[in-house]
């Protein structure tokens, strides 16, 4: 098992984040580049619960289900990822830095179910490419008084 980390300064509001960062649609992959879509299977103000296809390590698509568990009381969420070729937990965890300026946190473990996986370095590498394509979007959004939910 590997544990990486994430963090990230956003220039918005934190309600604005949460609501921008939990607010899962179908589309959300494009805004980092992926080119498969979410399928959304549940979504509440308490979970979210969807599936998608990525390329697996032998170049065919595999299959993955994401359940996330939303705590808007305290901005943060749980991710339980299972996927045909590793399994993942997640913690979301956003900061107040002042009116305009929140700091995300997540932590993430993960599983690799067949042989050696990926390093902490390469996972957290592209988890932050993730989120810095994320925030342009969210902070964009926000500098234009676009919703922060769909």
């Amino acid at each position: 098992m590997v544990t990486y980390r994430v963090s990230k300064t956003l220039n918005a509001p934190i309600k604005y984040v949460y609501d921008w960062a939990t607010d899962f649609t179908e589309s959300d992959n494009s805004l980092w580049g992926g080119r498969d879509p979410r399928i959304i299977l549940h979504k509440t103000r308490k979970r979210a619960i969807y599936a998608y296809y990525s390329k697996g390590a032998d170049g065919k698509p595999k299959l993955a289900v994401r359940f996330v568990s939303l705590h808007p009381s305290t901005y943060s969420w749980h991710l339980d990822y299972y996927g045909e070729e590793a399994l993942e937990t997640g913690e979301y965890k956003l900061t107040k830095l002042g009116k305009t300026r929140t700091r995300l946190n997540i932590v993430l473990k993960q599983k690799w179910k067949h042989g050696k996986g990926p390093s902490s370095r390469a996972l957290a590498k592209e988890t932050n490419s993730v989120w810095v394509k994320y925030g342009e979007a969210l902070e964009e959004d926000y500098r234009s008084g676009k919703s922060a939910t769909s």
